[in-house]
């Protein structure tokens, strides 16, 4: 991954996390790793444990953000959330998976919630 890739991403991140505090989110985890993957953001609010996948662009030219989050993509971001599960012991939580795309060059943000589902047992 390029440097301009890393600081789109953390920056993008930067963004999101400020965005979701303002929401009322907490914001549990950043960056979340396993040797399967990572989850960008892990974050409650209410009775969901809300996993996040930001995606930094600076304009939709090829396409929007969140088209990048494939079914592969979301089949890791499931698997490493079902680790953080059983890891910090949140059995029976509600879960919900999030994509933010943030748009860098015009400072706008949109939070699609339950952009998908997982169908892991956790």
């Amino acid at each position: 991954m390029s440097d301009l890739n890393k600081f789109k991403g953390s920056s993008g991140e930067r963004i999101a996390e400020e965005y979701l505090k303002k929401e009322g989110y907490d914001i549990l985890a950043r960056n979340f790793r396993t040797r399967l993957g990572e989850i960008d953001i892990v974050a409650s609010k209410g009775e969901y444990l809300v996993f996040v996948e930001v995606k930094a662009r600076k304009s939709e030219a090829y396409g929007f953000p969140s088209e990048s989050v494939t079914y592969a993509k979301q089949r890791k971001i499931s698997m490493v959330a079902s680790q953080y599960i059983k890891l910090n012991m949140y059995f029976g939580a509600a879960v919900r998976f999030d994509v933010i795309e943030v748009y860098l060059t015009e400072g706008r943000i949109n939070h699609i919630e339950n952009a998908f589902d997982s169908y892991l047992k956790y």
